[in-house]
């Protein structure tokens, strides 16, 4: 039975996917500190809340080996994301998350072994923790282990925004460990200095870190004996914990396509047509998965659960306008996760063997319906990829779905080749139409502006 990659480190057991269902395997080697933890029944008002993710022993699994103790099976989410994909309020989010839970639990004689970000996920808007191997006993006096990965998962790609107005996900998609405490210590400003967490959770680690590569060892490790206790242990968290919840993105308040859902080409009434024709399509094929392709603030992805849509996965590359996507997925608790994405660079494989953290496409296969409103021309013209190829790749993302084309008498086109030779005489509604119907049939169209903008609604071939 082949183990999830993304689990295969841990010798306290291991994620299995099997006809749709997940199972988590406990070894013996982590079964003692599991067994300890589920007896306290400390995890039973976190999972009541939807804090941390659901879990059942069963006996029937069809997952087993020698070493293996028990198993659990866990309710199975729609699509995984990694923290290189999550808008800044995302990260936040997932960071407080894992915060609160180390709080509630320290109490209890309970803390987690780890700080990886990949053991947070989201239903909708909403962070949840899904990683039961990493809670364990807490042992009075000792340090917090996990202080550093937590800096690198959470803490320094926040910083790096919120502080020095850099966004993290490239960064952190080049590293998916994490971005180095050295790194942004380097790039902090004095008046960054002199903030008490900014010095005591970066710049003095980072300096440590620099002694021990130095060879000072023995420095490095008479400042991990001296042990810290429960008391001191939680006011670290609440100091971080105060931090983080007050840190904001910086540069994100003007952004290109921040107020493109209230400052765009559309009139009121040609808006609630494109509505209209989105909710129709939802209604027709209620999809349990959608992809809306450039997004924006979420405008068309709320139609379309409104109309019968089960999810929707939101992907787009301005962080404006993701930011307001996320907030209004969590203001209205919409099923609707948008996420950080260059549709003409998505994430690919990364980690070991490239399949530890798998690629967009693939952990996206399970969608039956796609959105591409308004991104066509944003790929074929600015980003020159052939039209055809941009319909084939969208259509193979789903089954069915909706694209809009934009001709180029639409002024946003036309802003677009302004500057620049027009070598695209194959972009046209005759190559657009015939690029679908290699690919599959076209369901219905409707034009929704006096520029000539039209909506197709596809069927993929089979």
């Amino acid at each position: 039975m082949s183990v999830d990659p993304a689990s295969y480190r841990d010798p306290s057991g291991h994620v299995h996917i099997v006809d749709g269902r997940v199972f988590r395997t406990v070894t013996r080697h982590g079964l003692d500190e599991f067994l300890a933890v589920r007896d306290s029944g400390a995890l039973k008002p976190l999972v009541a809340r939807g804090a941390v993710i659901e879990a059942k022993e069963v006996t029937d699994a069809p997952v087993a080996g020698p070493d293996v103790a028990l198993v659990l099976e866990h309710p199975r989410l729609p699509v995984i994301s990694y923290p290189y994909e999550w808008p800044f309020d995302a990260l936040k989010a997932a960071a407080l998350l894992h915060l609160d839970i180390q709080l509630e639990l320290l109490d209890q004689g309970i803390c987690l072994s780890d700080a990886s970000a990949y053991n947070v996920q989201f239903r909708g808007a909403e962070p949840i923790f899904i990683d039961y191997l990493s809670f364990r006993r807490y042992r009075p006096g000792e340090l917090w282990l996990a202080h550093r990965q937590f800096c690198e998962h959470f803490l320094n790609p926040l910083v790096l925004q919120a502080c020095l107005g850099v966004p993290y996900h490239a960064w952190y998609r080049g590293q998916p460990d994490g971005i180095p405490t050295g790194d942004v210590a380097a790039l902090l400003k004095i008046h960054h200095r002199l903030s008490p967490v900014l010095l005591g959770h970066i710049v003095l680690p980072s300096r440590l870190q620099r002694k021990a590569n130095d060879g000072a060892v023995e420095a490095a490790k008479d400042a991990k004996t001296q042990g810290l206790s429960q008391t001191r242990f939680k006011a670290i968290l609440q100091q971080l914990r105060h931090f983080i919840a007050s840190l904001e993105p910086k540069g994100v308040e003007k952004t290109t396509w921040g107020s493109y859902a209230k400052d765009n080409t559309y009139d009121s009434s040609e808006a609630a047509a494109k509505r209209r024709f989105v909710q129709q399509f939802a209604e027709q094929e209620r999809p349990s998965l959608l992809v809306d392709l450039g997004c924006n603030t979420g405008d068309y992805s709320a139609a379309a659960l409104e109309a019968g849509a089960g999810s929707v996965i939101g992907l787009d590359g301005d962080h404006g306008a993701l930011r307001g996507a996320f907030a209004r997925a969590r203001s209205e608790r919409l099923n609707f996760l948008p996420l950080y994405q260059d549709l003409a660079n998505p994430s690919s494989g990364l980690g070991w063997n490239g399949t530890e953290r798998p690629g967009l496409s693939q952990r996206l296969g399970a969608a039956d319906g796609v959105l591409a409103l308004a991104v066509i021309h944003h790929l074929a013209i600015a980003r020159n990829i052939p039209l055809p190829e941009v319909i084939r790749t969208m259509m193979a993302t789903a089954p069915a779905g909706v694209i809009e084309f934009v001709p180029k008498d639409d002024p946003t086109v036309k802003t677009m080749l302004a500057l620049r030779e027009d070598i695209f005489p194959l972009y046209s509604r005759e190559e657009f139409v015939r690029a679908v119907k290699e690919n599959g049939e076209v369901v219905q169209s409707q034009v929704v502006s006096e520029t000539g903008r039209e909506l197709f609604h596809y069927r993929r071939s089979r």
